[in-house]
């Protein structure tokens, strides 16, 4: 019988400027809310 293999993905981490995905996620959302503030302000 063969052995299953496991499936792993690779995120991209690699390229990330951040130590963790959860530091990368929470400044993504803080920058779109920042950029979403900005654009209901100024219209």
């Amino acid at each position: 019988m063969e052995k299953q293999k496991t499936q792993s993905f690779d995120r991209g981490s690699a390229l990330s400027i951040f130590g963790s995905d959860r530091k990368e996620d929470l400044i993504a959302l803080v920058l779109a809310l920042v950029l979403s503030l900005f654009i209901y302000i100024s219209y």
